[in-house]
Formats: C-alpha cells, sequence, structure tokens
C-alpha cells in the first residue's frame, strides 16, 4: 500500500528483518536474536511514528543526532499523518487535494525559512524518507500536479534515490508555475530542456515574445552570492542581485545590480529624483509575493510581468547593460534565463514595461537638485467613482471555500487569511497571532474585573506536575490518562521518574491547598490562573477547538460549606455565559452533566453548550464543576472548623478556553471572513481615505486624524488606515476579512460635506452620516450590531432545537442537523446512555449506507448528551423516558 511503501523503504535501508501489517493501522515488529540466551527478541509498534521509529533506530543518524533531532524527526512523521489519511482513504474529495497543497506549503515554509537541504538538516532522516513518499503518493492519488520549487527539489530527490525510486509514484508533480511533472528517475532537465517550457517567464520570453534565450538549471541559490560560487558563468556575462524596496512616501522599487555593484539606499533616492523624505526599506516577503508573484531569493527583472496594477519601479543597474548576457531567475531559483542586455530591454518594451537605468558608479545628485527621473514613475491607479467593494479577485485575498459547501474548509481558511492563526511544525499547536491574541485579552480583561467582584485572586502554578501526584485522584487521572504529555528525558539522560505536563491544575494546586488551609478563617480560598494546558489530543487537530496546547483560566475555590462550593459554582458559569451571550454574541444552553459526562473525580458538573449551525454539531462552550470533598480527601487538605472539629472543604473548578474564539468564527462568520461582534473586537471601526488626484494623502491625514482621535476619546478602538501600499479597494476586503464591525470610508465629497460614509460588516448597511456626534452615533450602532448579532444567532439556534418524545424521531432528527431534547430517567443512568449510543450510530449508518465510521475522526455519528437544560421545558405526568421506557424525571439535550 502506498501508505506502507515508506516503512518498506526503510526496511530496505537499515537490512534489518521486520514484519509489517499495515492498511487502517499499522503493526510493526522487529525481531534480533540474542546469541546469550538464544531467544530472540522482539520490539513492537502499532502507531507510524513507533513503526518508523523502531526500523530506523538501528541505523545512526536515520532518527536524528540526539534527543533533539529524535524528537524533531518523530514530529515530522507524525505531521505527515495527514497524508497517510489522504492515502488511505476511498473517497474523493477535493478537499483532500487541498489537505495535500497545504502540507507541501507547509514543507516549503520550513525548508525556505531554515535553508536546510532536508527537514532537519543537511543529511535525510526516516522523516524525509517517509514524508517524500507519502507526498509523492499522495500528489498522485489527488491529482496534485504542481509542488513549490523547494518541496519538489527535496521530494525529488529522495524518490529519485536508488534504494526509493521503487516505492515512488511513476511521475512526480512538477514546480508550481513551470515544468512539466519529473519522470522518475529522470534527473536534473539539461540546458535548454523543455521541461521549463511550462514556466510562464520562460514562455513568455520565448514564445510569446520569440527571445533568443538560454534556459538551465542549477543549484538552488539564495543569494547573488551563492550563484556566484555555485553557478559559473562567463567572465563577461554577470548573473544579477535583486533588491525588492518599499518606501512609505514613494512606493515599491525593483533594484536589478550586477553581482559586484553596491548600492548605498540613502543616494537612491536622490538618483531616482524622489521628492520629499525618502525611506527606503527591504519590502517583507508578503509584498514580494503579491506584486511580483515570486518568492524570496527568486526575484529578477523578468518578474517585473507579474506586476500588472503597475506598482513596482524597475531601477537596472547600467553596468548589467555591458556585460555580453544577463542571468536571472524565471520565478525560480535553482533555474536561470540568459539574455543578451538587448534581449532584455525588448522583454521590457513588449511588457509594456520602462525601466529607470542609474549609473551606481557616479556620484549621486547634490541635495538641492530634484533633476528629471531616470524613469517612468509608477502610475496611479484610477479610483472608483463609487464606494463599492473591489473584486476579491483582484486582491487576491478572498476566502477559496464557501461556508455552506466545505465548512471545514472555509474554517482553515478564514483563520489563516484573516491572520488569526499561523500552523506550527508540531502538529495539533499553533501560533495565536496578535488579531485572535487581542480578543483573548479582550476576554481576560472582562473577566478579571468579574472574578474580583467575587472575591477571586489571580495566581500561577507550575505547569509540571509529579507523577505520583498526578495519580493520586485515581478516577481524575483514569479520565485524562490517554492524554498527558510526559516528559522523560532531561539532556541525553533519564529523568528518575516522569514528569507530566499538566492537562489541568488540580493536583499541582491543591497541595498547596492543603499547606495553606488549616483553619475556617482561611475558608473561603477562592484563586484563579490564566495559563496553558496540553492534553495530547491525537484525533483531527482542529485551532482553537481541540488543540494539543491551549490557554485558558482555571478557577480553583475551597469552601465550608456544600451550599457555598454550589453559589461558586454557578456564579462561575453565569459568567461563562455572559462571556459567549454578552461578549460573543453566541448563545448558550446552561445546564448539568449526566454521571456519565461530567468532570472525573468530581461530585457535579455543570456546562454551557453552544451550536454550530452549518456543521449540525453542538460544543461544549465552559464548564463549572463541583468536586465536593474528593479532592481533600485525597490531598490531605483539612480545618479546623468553628467548632474544633477537623474538617474536609468543599471546592470547585471551572474553566474557559481559547475554543470560545473558534465557536465565535464558526458562529458569525461568512464567505467574506470573520465577522466580530463589537465588544471583543480588536478594532471596532476602521478609517480607510479614498486617495485620488480630488484628493491627496496630505489633505486627507487632518481630516482623518481629527476623526481618530473623536472615536478614541469616546472609546472605541479604531485605527486609521493611512498605508500608501494599498488602494482602498484592497483595504475594504482587507478589514472586512477580519471582521471589523465598522469601516467609514473618507472621500472628497465627504470632506467637503464634514461627513463620512459608515459601512457595517455584519450586514452590509451603508449610511452617510455628519463628522459633528459621529462617535455618540457610532457607540450606539455598535450595540445596536451586537445585539442583531446574538438575535440572529439565537434564532438561528432555537429553528434547530426541537423536542422528540419518540425514538423513532430521535435519529432522523439529529440526522436533519437539529439539537434534540427527549424525556430521560435521569442522569444517573449510564448504562441507558450507552445504549442509545450504540443505538443512534447503528442506525446513522444504516440510514447512510455506510458501514461504519473512520476511528480517527473527531466527531460521531452516535448521539451523546449535553446536558441536563437548567431551564426545562413541562414534563406531562406519565412521560416515559425515550430510550429505557422507564417514567422520565427530567429533559435532556442530545
Amino acid at each position: 500500500a502506498p501508505s506502507s511503501s515508506a516503512l518498506s523503504a526503510l526496511i530496505d535501508i537499515v537490512g534489518l528483518t521486520v514484519e509489517v501489517s499495515a492498511g487502517d493501522s499499522v503493526s510493526v515488529t522487529a525481531t534480533t536474536p540474542n546469541a546469550l540466551t538464544g531467544v530472540p527478541t522482539s520490539v513492537v509498534g502499532t502507531s507510524w511514528t513507533s513503526a518508523a521509529r523502531i526500523i530506523a533506530s538501528s541505523v545512526p543518524g536515520l532518527m536524528g543526532d540526539g534527543p533533539k533531532q529524535t524528537a524533531l524527526v518523530e514530529g515530522w512523521i507524525e505531521a505527515g499523518l495527514s497524508l497517510v489519511s489522504v492515502l488511505q482513504t476511498e473517497k474523493k474529495d477535493a478537499a483532500f487535494k487541498g489537505a495535500v497543497e497545504e502540507f507541501a506549503s507547509k514543507v516549503e515554509a520550513h525548508l525556505s525559512g531554515s535553508k536546510q537541504t532536508y527537514l532537519i538538516g543537511d543529511v535525510p532522516t526516516a522523516a524525509d524518507v517517509c514524508l517524500a513518499l507519502w507526498l509523492g503518493a499522495a500528489c498522485a492519488k489527488t491529482a496534485v500536479v504542481n509542488l513549490p520549487q523547494q518541496t519538489l527539489k527535496w521530494c525529488t530527490t529522495l524518490c529519485t534515490h536508488d534504494l526509493l525510486k521503487k516505492y515512488a509514484p511513476e511521475k512526480l508533480p512538477s514546480a508550481a508555475g513551470g515544468g512539466a511533472p519529473a519522470e522518475k528517475g529522470g534527473g536534473a532537465a539539461a540546458a535548454g530542456s523543455s521541461s521549463f517550457d511550462d514556466n510562464p517567464i520562460v514562455k513568455k520570453v520565448k514564445d510569446e515574445f520569440k527571445l533568443e534565450c538560454t534556459v538551465y538549471e542549477h543549484k538552488l541559490c539564495m543569494t547573488a552570492e551563492e550563484l556566484v560560487s555555485d553557478v559559473p558563468i562567463p567572465e563577461d556575462d554577470s548573473h544579477t542581485k535583486n533588491l525588492f524596496f518599499k518606501d512609505k512616501k514613494h512606493g515599491l522599487f525593483l533594484v536589478t545590480l550586477a553581482t559586484e555593484t553596491t548600492i548605498n539606499t540613502k543616494a537612491l533616492g536622490k538618483m531616482l529624483g524622489l521628492e520629499g523624505k525618502v525611506n527606503m526599506r527591504l519590502a517583507d516577503e508578503a509584498t514580494l509575493d503579491k506584486c511580483l508573484g515570486c518568492k524570496k531569493g527568486c526575484v529578477g527583472p523578468l518578474a517585473i510581468v507579474n506586476d500588472t496594477e503597475g506598482v513596482v519601479t524597475l531601477v537596472l543597474d547600467q553596468a548589467l547593460l555591458s556585460k555580453k548576457h544577463i542571468h536571472s531567475h524565471p520565478l525560480r531559483n535553482d533555474v536561470s534565463v540568459g539574455l543578451t542586455p538587448e534581449a532584455l530591454q525588448e522583454y521590457l518594451t513588449k511588457a509594456g514595461k520602462e525601466a529607470s537605468i542609474l549609473d551606481f558608479t557616479a556620484d549621486p545628485p547634490a541635495g538641492g537638485d530634484k533633476g528629471k527621473p531616470a524613469g517612468k514613475k509608477p502610475e496611479k491607479k484610477p479610483q472608483q467613482s463609487n464606494k463599492k467593494t473591489a473584486k476579491k479577485g483582484e486582491t487576491l485575498l478572498a476566502l477559496q471555500w464557501k461556508k455552506s459547501e466545505n465548512f471545514a474548509m472555509w474554517y482553515s481558511d478564514v483563520i489563516v487569511l484573516s491572520e488569526m492563526i499561523s500552523y506550527y511544525d508540531i502538529s495539533g499547536c499553533y501560533i495565536l497571532r496578535p488579531w485572535s491574541y487581542k480578543i483573548w485579552e479582550l476576554v481576560q480583561e472582562w473577566f478579571n474585573v468579574e472574578i474580583r467582584k467575587l472575591g477571586v485572586d489571580n495566581a500561577y502554578f507550575p505547569m509540571f506536575v509529579s507523577k505520583d501526584r498526578l495519580e493520586t485522584e485515581k478516577d481524575h487521572v483514569e479520565g485524562f490518562s490517554p492524554e498527558v504529555a510526559w516528559v522523560t528525558k532531561s539532556g541525553s539522560g533519564d529523568l528518575a521518574k516522569p514528569i507530566a505536563v499538566r492537562p489541568t491544575s488540580e493536583t499541582v494546586m491543591y497541595p498547596a491547598f492543603s499547606d495553606w488551609i488549616k483553619s475556617h478563617r482561611d475558608l473561603p480560598l477562592k484563586l484563579n490562573q490564566w495559563c496553558n494546558v496540553v492534553r495530547w489530543e491525537f484525533k483531527d487537530p482542529t485551532p482553537f477547538l481541540r488543540t494539543r496546547e491551549f490557554l485558558w483560566q482555571e478557577g480553583h475555590t475551597a469552601h465550608s460549606s456544600l451550599k457555598e462550593a454550589d453559589e461558586m459554582v454557578m456564579d462561575a458559569l453565569g459568567l461563562y455565559k455572559n462571556v459567549y451571550q454578552e461578549l460573543m454574541a453566541v448563545p448558550v444552553i446552561p445546564g448539568h452533566k449526566t454521571e456519565k459526562e461530567k468532570f472525573a473525580g468530581g461530585y457535579m458538573t455543570t456546562t454551557v453548550e453552544a451550536y454550530i449551525p452549518m456543521s449540525g454539531r453542538a460544543i461544549q462552550g465552559a464548564t463549572s464543576h463541583n468536586l465536593g470533598q474528593n479532592f481533600g480527601k485525597m490531598f490531605d487538605i483539612q480545618y479546623q472548623n468553628t467548632e474544633g472539629k477537623l474538617s474536609i472543604p468543599w471546592q470547585t473548578s471551572w474553566g474557559l478556553t481559547t475554543r470560545s474564539l473558534g465557536v465565535m468564527i464558526m458562529v458569525h462568520g461568512d464567505d467574506t471572513g470573520l465577522v466580530i461582534p463589537p465588544r471583543i473586537a480588536p478594532l471596532q471601526a476602521v478609517i480607510v481615505p479614498i486617495i485620488s488626484k480630488k484628493l491627496t494623502k496630505d489633505a486627507a491625514d487632518p481630516y482623518c486624524e481629527a476623526l481618530l482621535k473623536q472615536l478614541q476619546d469616546a472609546g472605541i478602538r479604531s485605527k486609521y488606515d493611512d498605508r500608501e501600499i494599498y488602494n482602498p479597494g484592497w483595504k475594504y476586503n482587507h478589514w472586512e476579512q477580519k471582521g471589523v464591525p465598522l469601516r467609514i470610508e473618507v472621500g472628497p465629497r465627504d470632506i467637503d460635506q464634514k461627513a463620512a460614509r459608515v459601512v457595517v460588516r455584519y450586514n452590509g448597511d451603508k449610511m452617510d452620516l455628519p463628522i459633528d456626534g459621529l462617535a455618540a452615533t457610532l457607540k450606539t450602532k455598535l450595540d445596536e450590531i451586537q445585539t442583531a448579532m446574538f438575535t440572529k444567532a439565537k434564532e438561528t439556534r432555537d429553528s434547530h432545537l426541537v423536542k422528540v418524545t419518540e425514538w423513532k424521531d430521535f435519529v432522523p432528527n439529529l440526522e436533519k442537523n437539529n439539537l434534540v431534547m427527549t424525556p430521560w430517567c435521569g442522569g444517573e443512568h449510564q448504562d441507558w446512555e450507552n445504549w442509545v449510543k450504540d443505538k443512534s450510530k447503528a442506525e446513522s449508518l444504516e440510514a447512510r449506507g455506510e458501514e461504519g465510521e473512520d476511528e480517527r475522526a473527531a466527531t460521531s455519528v452516535a448521539a451523546k448528551t449535553l446536558c441536563i437544560p437548567f431551564d426545562q421545558p413541562e414534563l406531562p405526568e406519565g412521560t416515559m423516558c425515550i430510550a429505557s421506557g422507564m417514567k422520565a424525571t427530567c429533559w435532556v439535550l442530545w
């Protein structure tokens, strides 16, 4: 099978006798003889990572050099399991192709950023073997024909190796933007090879413009210095050194130099005849990609044809024009195109581009002499006559997936493009970018104020917990044991005892409670901490929702009575309800968990349950637990009560995580991007000037800055987007995608009329409002938006909330993406919950025509209880439980 071919390749490399069984799961048994006892020793691995480790560990370096590299090797293999899933599925879905392309992009970012030949360094490891073969096979299966260039070079190098090529697909992809698929074992293309004929730059040079040129492949080079060193050319020829500059006032400049030329950026502005202050800075890679369609290290003068908006000025070094041939990259830094200076100038002419030609050996003009610009300045793009949003395709910002058509891919798309999340090289771990972290900070700020009113203090406890402490409470550790991450090494040595990374902090905090609580005067003790926890979740990690590391707050309190503990539990749950409903505009259903679903080792669990309309799934929003006296007994927490006797306190714990951000995104987001409720929006309003011939930036600045001050003085989180590199349409799309509630547009007519146009992100409404008193008007509008978003979400949720009293209607309603409320015989009946789970699963699979479900899936078709809602509908006398047929005592939500 393609998925197990990587293990077979490793077996060939190490030369061991290994038995492999691989289907939906994998099992590897390695047997080695023992000459001393005569009894062979067998080691079994039942995961892809452990299988690779068992096979590869006998060859030094194949699992990396030292513990740190070994961990990286295993991390990459684990990350590659997304490719294994693609290889093992029988389904045809465009999402699988997207997953393969996303993984290839991840490898490209790593190779580009690390400047390494392979994933871990300059020597291939088991991770390279497995991932290259899996990626090649996955590309073949999903019809991915192009890969990013460094990923392709890495993949091709490995898949064409003599030891590995028999396990690789017959054809490998080509580089994105050029080249035919590589034949397995075909090697590098020769100079002038037709493998470059599909490269858009090569096609334009050779086919469209009919120019004489030489195209050749060479070692991948990131810098001009590497080109000079590793790619020899005739003395009369020259490679190019390319610098991509950004100036806030004057725009973008691509400066192409002979490799021996040096440049003074301070003098460059004078040489170009730029007026006013000049502050040249190297532009970032995102701007390079957007404007010229290439990555860092791949730019050259030929890329100027991709500047379709005319925002980049090309500057050529006069020294290049005296060379016999000029060699530059066609968007790939493992290929070069050689052109005569005359052919290069003809290329620019036919492309409708004009270069500024500068002599960098001459003295720059004197400071006061502006002189005549050496070349044509970029033309200003005509401004739209109205205030409609520019087409998405023109800004390259549009989501590639619609929420209603592919919800999972839409979600992945929106969290990345809205700059909420960046991916990380450890599966299940993600980077919270400033936009998402600011939302979390706003939640923190609100929550801290509220818990202080309840007498709760913030503290911080260590993230590590000893094995002995973690295992003190048997039910508790059993509930978390599959998710616990263990630290077993320090440097190259093993720890005497493994240390767990906290999955929650009861076992970290309660030994301290035992030291601090000695008298009834020490109660109540109410603490909260903001921290991260690690739960090594293996089922389909999803940013914000299911992650191996997440941020949360966890409150822990101790009380002298059950009544006080219950009050604390309900107070905390009330805060969680308000976080969702008052801040995030997400309706929730509060209630008790059943015995089966309550917190491990606890006395009673309460919850707020949210609903995701597009998936038809409920999601646990936050929980608040009455732990009873169980943990007090386990951790010897005792105090002298008012009667002088020893008592055990009643304890609570309660937590809210960054999962709440994912819920908010899923409930409110649309096909444009995020829609953020005003109360937790990092920016509540953004001011966009419509710069044109009729309104210069200098004229717009005072008006917009005065408006910004008015908004900020009124407590509205706002920003003036005065960036000159982007046009208004691009800015509209950018801030819409990030979900900013209000956009304020300022054009020449608005300034004349002392007004502004306000556009509402939530519903697209547009209003022309006077500038006088605008802040007060917008504060009211923000409140209206908050209310409207909650109302809409609640109406949608309620339309999917049904009551069912007969089993025949239960599964059909679940299949309609409904929350189902049924009569129930009581939360203590775990056996009947299990019966419903099994029965509903069987009926759902039968209705779908499926024999079984993927055990790796994060969610199941089997029904499970969400809670016994606090708000109970009337239960008529004699109503029977939908499952057991016993007398119903409550309504339960599924």
